[in-house]
């Protein structure tokens, strides 16, 4: 699908080719993923809030499995000593 865009900036314009160049890409190549990053910013920073939750849980449940695993050890010593 086409977009066409008129009346930008031409500081706009210069500034787009100058960043594109910096990329090695097209102008529509560039314009092409900006508009499509726009289009879906919102669904990848709710996945990433998501995958942060996630990680917080993982490394939560991580240290109380740490220190289980610490209490355990320190019970086994205890009891060998006896």
């Amino acid at each position: 699908m086409d977009i066409i865009l008129r009346n930008i900036d031409p500081i706009a314009v210069k500034k787009i080719e100058e960043m594109s160049k910096k990329k090695n890409i097209s102008r529509q190549e560039f314009l092409k993923s900006a508009v499509e990053k726009i289009a879906y910013e919102k669904e990848v920073s709710e996945k990433d809030a998501r995958l942060e939750m996630i990680i917080s849980k993982n490394i939560e449940v991580m240290e109380q499995m740490s220190n289980s695993v610490t209490r355990l050890e320190n019970l086994l010593a205890d009891l060998m000593e006896e």
